[in-house]
């Protein structure tokens, strides 16, 4: 990889934000039958919050994490297709871990849909479990977490 930096999104890469999150979930559309939340966010937002962390240069991969009181939320992980098979989301998963940490958080939480079901494969090698299965909208859901105690 060009560069292994897991640094705070700037102002200057929402455009590759929005472009590497749409690569990495497009093809869920017609799988789970609406656009996926991801790309639905507000990525502006998201960054001139502080919640995005961006990795390569150019941008292959992204995470969007919100801390609460009592965990971490990764609301988003997108890796660009043309680099899957790097150990770019692996990095991110360990960059939110340790974000956690750092925060004093007990644990990471986070949701994927049913439909997406490569990540009810990845996550629990990462030391996620599934804690519940919930509607919310048009989504369908599997609710994990992962304790960092």
């Amino acid at each position: 990889m060009e560069n292994d930096e897991i640094r705070p999104a700037t102002a200057a890469d929402v455009t590759a934000v929005k472009s590497v999150t749409d690569a990495a979930y497009h093809h869920y559309i017609e799988r789970i039958g609406v656009v996926p939340g991801p790309m639905r966010a507000d990525h502006a937002a998201d960054v001139a919050a502080g919640r995005v962390f961006v990795t390569g240069e150019p941008v292959i991969g992204l995470v969007v994490i919100v801390a609460h009181e009592d965990h971490l939320f990764l609301d988003s992980i997108a890796v660009h297709p043309d680099a899957h098979g790097r150990g770019v989301g692996r990095r991110l998963l360990e960059f939110v871990d340790a974000r956690a940490r750092a925060l004093g958080l007990p644990e990471v939480k986070l949701c994927t849909n049913v439909m997406m079901w490569e990540n009810q494969k990845i996550y629990p090698r990462f030391g996620y479990e599934v804690v519940e299965r919930r509607v919310d909208g048009p989504y369908d859901r599997f609710h994990y977490r992962k304790r960092l105690e």
